[in-house]
């Protein structure tokens, strides 16, 4: 392996910092590469005394231990195969988490690499939208948020999605910043809000206010049935739970369940007549004293993958969990 470059320049914003988060795409084909756009802005995190965070596959988590050496210590080492299995986790539960606890003042760096080669076509549109919604989950905050891509093993739309997501790219190989001229976070997360799969013919429950109890007890029954038990199956029960309640208060009153079995996972789906307006609903942290609006945060937190789509006829929330 060859050593690694001399750091680059200082990642801000092409014409200024104007606004104080930043968001850059690094482009890389090689370990070499990975190594020499990531530990060269670790280190000036560090010399400047900014908090450090990095939630990258273990593989690449393993690579930056090595090459940090001692100053691995000083930076929150996150393994995100595990921290970000399910991306609607990764706002709320990583960045957020990370950045939220840090002292106000100085800048706060993250390397966050949510989208590796072995992501499935189902979870993708979910990975491409947490991308896409970090803009408007960070924006005005003193944050740089630097997110890896493969150039070789992705996908050349992924690549290409990593252009509408990241204001800011720096392509293979160059350690130039770059504004991106395909810019446009607001419109991949509605081009990424899309129908789900038809479900399988199976297990079908009409709930109401009165039938909640009947939906939990039932998606559980189901879960138990297939394989899930212990912490696997309560998850399962709360995010039933709090789905259904949501029909039922914000989603018109009434909707539908259903669950079945899909590779390895146990799924399930919960559709009503409401419209989700907010694309950040459930991705932001709760506050201390907030009562009430932490159903779909709570699914994203237990869920191992969630996706949702949401239009004039209605909402769907499908979430999986792992046998």
């Amino acid at each position: 392996m060859s050593a690694v470059a001399e750091p680059p320049p200082e990642i801000l914003e092409p014409g200024g910092p104007a606004e104080p988060f930043v968001h850059p795409a690094l482009f890389y084909r090689d370990d070499d590469e990975y190594l020499s756009g990531t530990v060269p802005f670790i280190h000036e995190g560090l010399a400047g005394g900014e908090p450090v965070a990095v939630a990258v596959p273990g593989e690449k988590l393993a690579l930056l231990r090595d090459a940090l050496g001692t100053d691995a210590g000083a930076v929150r080492l996150m393994d995100m195969r595990e921290a970000g299995r399910n991306p609607g986790r990764i706002i709320p539960g990583v960045l957020r988490a990370f950045a939220d606890a840090q002292p106000a003042g100085p800048r706060v760096r993250i390397i966050g690499e949510p989208i590796w080669a072995g992501r499935s076509a189902t979870e993708y549109p979910a990975c491409v939208q947490h991308e896409a919604l970090i803009n408007a989950a960070f924006q005005g905050r003193a944050v740089t948020i630097l997110c890896p891509y493969d150039a070789v093993r992705l996908d050349e739309h992924v690549l290409a999605d990593a252009h509408a997501t990241h204001p800011v790219v720096i392509p293979a190989g160059s350690g130039d910043l770059r504004d991106s001229a395909a810019y446009d976070w607001a419109g991949v997360v509605d081009r990424y809000n899309e129908p789900l799969p038809p479900p399988p013919a199976g297990l079908v429950l009409s709930f109401a206010s009165g039938s909640l109890s009947q939906a939990r007890h039932l998606a559980t029954g189901e879960g138990a049935r297939h394989g899930l038990t212990g912490v696997k199956l309560d998850d399962l029960a709360l995010a039933t739970a709090e789905l259904v309640t949501n029909s039922v208060v914000h989603g018109g009153g009434t909707g539908e369940l259903r669950v079945w079995t899909e590779d390895g996972y146990v799924v399930c789906d919960v559709r009503d007549g409401g419209r989700l307006a907010d694309p950040l609903a459930g991705r932001r942290p709760a506050a201390r004293d907030q009562r009430g609006g932490r159903g779909l945060l709570l699914v994203n937190l237990v869920a191992d993958l969630v996706r949702v789509h949401t239009g004039p006829d209605g909402t769907t929330v499908r979430c999986w969990f792992a046998v």
